[in-house]
């Protein structure tokens, strides 16, 4: 009998918590870079057109083609993380972290505010978000009063990206979907511009939000560890002293300028001014819609924050390298969109319009809302990017919504509200996330993966029940 007896700590390692652990393990072991799924989707997509009767020239034309078709999207994917980054750590935020890390009274409170504070903050930049909540997670592990489990912390600092990220205002597919320039031509003559109006600010989108954010912040509080369970960021070997590199001193008169607040200031009046100027001259929803309009200020603001042009630079250096798989990848995924739309096999049909008529099938309704729903769901666990996924999926996808009369603006949020589940398992979007915590991926994934197994279900019941509340809207195609 005696040799039954569990310690505390082993009972929370036994069910489901084991289970996401193993996942969390065999994932971090066996899974590729994301670009290599990005190469052998490229593989794939054109030997599928060859199955379809497409030829081999044809294929390859609209390879070398659509490669570059995606550069200003690309562009502007990076500079969303990038300017995220820069934002996050600037020192007024710093302060701000520090403030905020004193408000929790208890451990398990510490763990959903963290969450609740990562959602709240990836509505408006979900790159922001991740370095946000990471280091919000870093300074209340900080405090000598609490005993707070770091993996639980950072995986509610992760729950920004893993929750509701696709439902903010830096929401890849609504952004391109809002951006005419940004589209590409075969998805703009299918879907025309959807601005925020339609798919970010509908009313059935802000109550999946609230439910999405109200849902995870439960779960975060129940599941973080209590007593003998706690793993504390010392338990774990992470050093939690900060070490801010400070810029290098003036060392001559021309370099005064880059140590000065001056231009930074005079930066930041113009771009306020212009963007009252904006909302004098435009609707409030085409202004917010506009991606270069948010990747604008969100950069100014970073300058600003940081007060001189050499402290500014020092942290966009440290943001480029979290860039690197977007500019790689998004390329392939251009290409991706190419073949499928432009290779045309047998009846001249191309790939994409053989998966519209799959899904055209299915018929309207909840059946096409939740089918649409798994399907983003699993291919987002090998293709773990936003954007560059709605741009492989949008040309069938949305074109089989428009056969089957379901509103345009409500698939893309389906496709929003499903795309977050994958980042709940795959650790992809973590990377960023682990290098200010100093974890690794299977030290979070285990909170994560709970999160998903209760997140599945809701979001499908709301994508199915919500989308019974819209009507088909057919789509203006602009000239």
């Amino acid at each position: 009998m005696a040799d039954t007896v569990l310690t505390r700590s082993e009972i929370d390692e036994r069910g489901l918590a084991r289970l996401a652990q193993r996942l969390a393990a065999w994932t971090e072991k066996w899974f590729p870079d994301a670009y290599i799924f990005a190469l052998a989707g490229v593989v794939l997509i054109a030997v599928a057109a060859l199955a379809i009767g497409a030829s081999p020239q044809s294929i390859a034309d609209s390879f070398g083609n659509g490669f570059w078709d995606l550069t200003a999207f690309t562009l502007q994917m990076s500079m969303v993380v990038l300017t995220g980054y820069v934002v996050a750590t600037s020192p007024p935020v710093a302060k701000l972290i520090d403030r905020l890390a004193l408000v929790p009274s208890t451990a398990r409170t510490a763990v959903s505010f963290v969450a609740m504070l990562s959602m709240s903050v990836s509505f408006l930049n979900w790159g922001l978000s991740l370095i946000f909540g990471g280091l919000l997670a870093r300074a209340i592990a900080r405090r000598k009063d609490l005993s707070v489990d770091y993996r639980a912390l950072g995986a509610a600092a992760f729950m920004g990206l893993g929750a509701v990220w696709a439902l903010g205002l830096s929401s890849s597919a609504a952004q391109l979907q809002a951006t005419a320039a940004s589209l590409p031509p075969a998805l703009l003559k299918i879907t025309g511009v959807l601005d925020f109006g339609t798919t970010i600010f509908t009313w059935q989108s802000l109550l999946t939000l609230a439910i999405l954010m109200a849902l995870t912040t439960v779960i975060a509080h129940f599941s973080a560890p209590r007593g003998a369970a706690v793993r504390t960021a010392a338990d774990l070997g992470v050093d939690l002293d900060d070490d801010p590199s400070e810029p290098e001193p003036r060392s001559r008169p021309g370099e005064w300028l880059e140590y000065s607040v001056i231009l930074p200031v005079l930066a930041g009046i113009l771009t306020l001014g212009w963007l009252v100027s904006q909302f004098l001259t435009k609707p409030f929803l085409t202004v917010v819609s506009s991606l270069n309009g948010y990747l604008l200020v969100f950069l100014i603001l970073g300058l600003v924050l940081h007060r001189t042009p050499r402290n500014f630079l020092q942290a966009v250096t440290k943001a480029v390298p979290a860039t690197a798989g977007i500019l790689v990848q998004f390329p392939l995924y251009a290409a991706m969109a190419a073949i499928l739309t432009k290779a045309t096999g047998h009846g001249g049909m191309s790939l994409s319009a053989h998966l519209a008529e799959f899904f055209s099938d299915i018929g309207g309704g909840g059946a096409f809302a939740v089918v649409i729903a798994l399907y983003t769901a699993v291919l987002g666990l090998f293709v773990p990017s936003g954007g560059g996924k709605w741009l492989v999926e949008a040309p069938y996808v949305m074109q089989a919504a428009t056969d089957v009369n379901m509103n345009l603006g409500w698939t893309v949020q389906i496709y929003n509200i499903a795309e977050a589940l994958p980042n709940l398992i795959n650790p992809f979007f973590m990377l960023p996330l682990l290098a200010v915590l100093k974890l690794r991926a299977r030290d979070l994934v285990g909170f994560t993966f709970l999160q998903f197994v209760f997140h599945l279900p809701v979001v499908l019941l709301l994508v199915w029940l919500l989308g019974m509340t819209f009507d088909f809207v057919p789509p203006v195609i602009p000239k």
